[in-house]
């Protein structure tokens, strides 16, 4: 009986390719990009996928608790913090859909998300740059 050993300095394969890692970040927003930002750490494209996803679901994630407290608070106003709710998750539906085919065309190669890359994409470089 033969065994393989893997040398020390190649990474550990986690059975996932790049374009399913990379689509998969996605998924579930910030919560698979935080499971894949580990999973995929060998991996710099799907770590950028995941961090992006982060940044971004989760900064939707904040604004949507924040404007369902303003919406609260200000009981005149509720009704307008409620349309900026709705204006905000049609907005992270469509850029959720477009990552997830972007990912997927690109191979899992690095592509910044649709309408909002630019803005994220630094943050996504630093908080994948974090993990080793």
């Amino acid at each position: 009986m033969t065994t393989s050993h893997n040398p020390a300095d190649r990474p550990q394969s986690t059975g996932v390719d790049k374009k399913t890692g990379a689509v998969l970040s996605y998924a579930l927003g910030w919560v698979t990009g935080v499971v894949f930002l580990f999973v995929g750490k060998h991996d710099p494209d799907v770590k950028f996928h995941a961090s992006q996803s982060i940044v971004f679901f989760g900064a939707v994630s904040v604004l949507n608790i924040v404007l369902s407290f303003l919406g609260s608070l200000l009981g005149a106003l509720e009704i307008v913090f409620s349309l900026a709710g709705l204006a905000l998750a049609v907005v992270a539906v469509v850029v959720w859909v477009l990552a997830m085919v972007r990912a997927n065309r690109s191979g899992g190669v690095r592509a910044e998300l649709p309408v909002v890359g630019r803005f994220t994409a630094p943050y996504a470089d630093r908080l994948a740059a974090s993990v080793r």
